[in-house]
């Protein structure tokens, strides 16, 4: 399992283990971490599950798609480590990976 650390926007940690494949939103929504709306279901279709990548894990997530970047238009308070949950894929390398929730979905 891979861990995986959410910073809500009060500050609150969700710490939890995620299997390989899935993504780092749907671990947000089984996990209750508040301020993941995901109203697409992972789609790439809206921009309610942006989160900002901590700055030591942005080489090792990547770049966000082209859609991906077109849906980040609509997203609230973009920063050059914004991503969209929904597109990153959860495998070893991410073990440890901590992403900061913003104040509020697009």
């Amino acid at each position: 399992m891979t861990k995986l650390s959410y910073i809500a926007f009060d500050g609150t940690r969700f710490d939890v283990e995620a299997e390989n494949g899935s993504t780092v939103m749907e671990n947000a929504i089984r996990n209750a971490v508040p301020g993941i709306e995901a109203e697409c279901g992972g789609a790439c279709a809206c921009a309610t599950c942006h989160v900002y990548v901590d700055e030591a894990w942005t080489d090792i997530v990547g770049e966000p798609e082209a859609m991906e970047e077109d849906m980040l238009d609509f997203a609230f308070d973009v920063r050059p480590n914004s991503r969209l949950s929904c597109q990153i894929k959860v495998r070893d390398e991410l073990d440890g990976l901590v992403v900061q929730v913003p104040e509020r979905q697009g």
